[in-house]
């Protein structure tokens, strides 16, 4: 099979694509490449998740480094991929290895390549490794590897506490003592993932539901998305608690239910969290959004005066733009969000935090500040339509879509376009329909957004229209 890196990573499903064979080829590859540009002398962190067979996939991993002659630090049980890519900058590595599917369902598992910075491997690096796997694939490269058994106490391998650094890093950034102060009522759903146990450890008193190892993820895919939430959000609307936290499989993304047991969304998320750095915590820099992301973002940056960039999805994207400039806050639309004065990496738990330290600072919920902001810039309202697509149908709607010519929809003119990533309709009253067939899933997504919800229903139907489905 051909090795292909996503949006974070390469990801398979366990034992027809995720194999212990195609894993250390993977894994041979990257230490190659680690080699190559002179950072392995540094080391390796590896970590892992709660996924079925995660440990055994990152002793493997340990065996090739080993192998190939670097010291690798091990992470001492499974932890969230934030602290993992947060390990590697703390401890100076070369680089680090996460073993996770992160948000995908049970079946699957996955391996991302953390770069020295403490984040996702950029795509120039991520091509790099994949060229590797070919060459070695083509070549016949010899898997070179040293038993699990006896590393530690030849001393090849450290274990870590990924969680020790890392938790002082959150308390550096967030005022904990304020938040436990003010006694919140918070309940957390790590949805059995590797950020069980993590926020009840960083602010005792937090209840927690879905916190147990379960490789299942209770029989749906870990991603902290509304139909996901339902148990989290019937807690919350009961009355025992003010909000709700949630994270995906290996907790760097967010999710969240505000005070009335509604979901609110990673938009609206990265919104409250915008204002909170920029007002309350007096942070300056510019904005990065993927091009799916809400235009609550681009109302704020006119506001503050803030510059932004636009992306294609993906955080690794926003990453390279934190490494570059000056990058106050990045996210996108599926729950991931960094921020400056941390690492250019997604960070649930951050997130979590920094939600609660805004209800703290201010005493209203998360409702209450996301309306204060939309009375300033409006009021926008969000869908997304996945649909099942084959293959065939996909590429003919892409052909059709690059051909150009569709002027109107849903009988309004269309005012622009951005192709950047999937296509993008813009309307004349700030409106705008994104349709976006994925590249690696027989999946076609429909994003609109409206300040008015009935015309993002009528742009979500033009949208099935147009692709025939």
């Amino acid at each position: 099979m051909r090795i292909k890196f996503g949006t974070d990573g390469w990801r398979g499903v366990i034992a027809r694509d995720f194999t212990f064979d195609n894993l250390s080829i993977v894994a041979q590859a990257t230490m190659d490449y680690l080699i190559r540009e002179g950072l392995a002398e540094k080391g390796l962190v590896v970590g892992y998740d709660r996924r079925f067979m995660s440990r055994q996939f990152a002793e493997r991993v340990v065996e090739v480094a080993v192998g190939n002659g670097l010291k690798v630090y091990l992470t001492d049980g499974f932890a969230p991929t934030p602290a993992v890519s947060w390990a590697v900058r703390h401890l100076g590595a070369g680089g680090g290895v996460m073993i996770t599917a992160s948000h995908n369902p049970p079946e699957y598992n996955g391996f991302k390549i953390k770069e020295a910075f403490g984040g996702s491997a950029r795509p120039s690096i991520t091509k790099k490794v994949e060229d590797i796997v070919e060459t070695n694939i083509s070549s016949q490269r010899r898997i070179e590897e040293a038993p699990f058994a006896g590393l530690l106490a030849a001393g090849k391998v450290e274990m870590i506490d990924a969680k020790a650094s890392y938790f002082s890093q959150l308390a550096s950034y967030v005022d904990l003592d304020l938040i436990k102060k003010t006694g919140i009522p918070v309940v957390a759903d790590p949805m059995y993932g590797a950020g069980g146990g993590c926020f009840p450890e960083l602010l005792p008193g937090i209840a927690e539901i879905h916190g147990t190892e379960n490789p299942c993820f209770g029989g749906q895919a870990p991603e902290p998305t509304e139909e996901h939430l339902a148990e989290l959000s019937a807690l919350v609307g009961g009355g025992s608690y003010r909000v709700g936290l949630a994270l995906d499989g290996d907790a760097d993304r967010i999710g969240a239910v505000d005070e009335t047991g509604e979901f609110f969304s990673s938009h609206r998320i990265f919104t409250v969290i915008l204002r909170h750095l920029y007002e309350r915590k007096g942070m300056r820099g510019g904005v990065a959004k993927t091009v799916s992301t809400t235009s609550m973002i681009n109302a704020l940056c006119d506001k503050y005066g803030l510059a932004l960039y636009e992306t294609p999805i993906g955080f690794k994207h926003i990453c390279e733009l934190m490494l570059d400039h000056d990058i106050l806050m990045g996210g996108e639309e599926s729950g991931g969000l960094g921020v400056k004065g941390h690492i250019p990496e997604r960070d649930g738990i951050l997130m979590g935090l920094l939600l609660l330290e805004s209800m703290a600072m201010t005493g209203k919920g998360l409702r209450q500040l996301l309306n204060e902001t939309m009375d300033e810039i409006g009021y926008f309202y969000y869908r997304r339509n996945d649909i099942a697509i084959d293959n065939v149908s996909k590429e003919k709607l892409i052909g059709r879509l690059k051909a150009g010519g569709i002027d109107t929809i849903a009988a309004r003119r269309v005012a622009r376009e951005n192709f950047r990533d999937g296509f993008k309709f813009f309307f004349a009253d700030g409106s705008w329909l994104l349709i976006r067939p994925s590249g690696t899933e027989p999946v076609l997504r429909l994003y609109s957004e409206s300040n008015d919800p009935a015309v993002v229903d009528e742009l979500l139907k033009a949208g099935r229209e147009i692709a025939g489905v």
